[in-house]
């Protein structure tokens, strides 16, 4: 299995998004999403590092109309491995957890991350009872997965490996007010 590239599998998840609400990650994953689309649908965490899952929690919970795909990296959802049983017992019809695997923390210098030691985060994910589990080997099987997420197919989990690469960094704003309040305008709430 050939990693892919993030960026790439940034912009096939994102593409002819509709109504998809995305909780990006700290890190490479926000970067990404800024670069891939910078859409006001998107609600980007600075500093935020294990909370990306239990945002997307929240937010499914409360728009239980629309699809919500959290996209982060190995090294924040280890981080946040606790929120995977939470969302595993609520099990919301419209969250997908989709975590990018370069089995190393990006953010903190390149150092081999848990999954690059072994841990299998399908094997967690299965053991909380996520509605369905995937393990994307190819740009195919990315769009198997964005095609789950809009169809709303049940609380899902994915891992999609990518090559440990440093892209340049597309920054979307940092001010924490105006992020929220360009959400909550993108979903009508503003």
């Amino acid at each position: 299995m050939a990693d892919l590239d993030r960026r790439e599998v940034m912009k096939a998840l994102l593409g002819d998004r509709g109504e998809l609400l995305v909780v990006p990650g700290l890190g490479s994953a926000t970067w990404d999403a800024a670069a891939a689309d910078g859409s006001p649908q998107n609600f980007y965490l600075w500093g935020a590092m294990g909370g990306a899952a239990m945002i997307g929690l929240g937010l499914a919970l409360a728009q239980p109309t629309r699809p919500v795909a959290v996209i982060t990296g190995d090294g924040e959802q280890l981080m946040g491995l606790g929120g995977m049983a939470t969302i595993g017992v609520r099990r919301p019809k419209n969250l997908t957890l989709v975590v990018l695997d370069n089995r190393h923390f990006g953010e903190t210098g390149m150092q081999q991350s848990h999954t690059g030691l072994g841990t299998d985060l399908c094997g967690v994910a299965r053991a909380c009872n996520f509605d369905w589990v995937g393990d994307a080997a190819d740009m195919a099987g990315v769009g198997d997965i964005r095609a789950r997420f809009h169809a709303m197919a049940g609380c899902g989990f994915a891992r999609i490996p990518i090559a440990a690469v440093d892209h340049e960094r597309v920054l979307p704003e940092h001010d924490g007010v105006k992020i929220k309040n360009s959400f909550r305008a993108a979903i009508g709430l503003g």
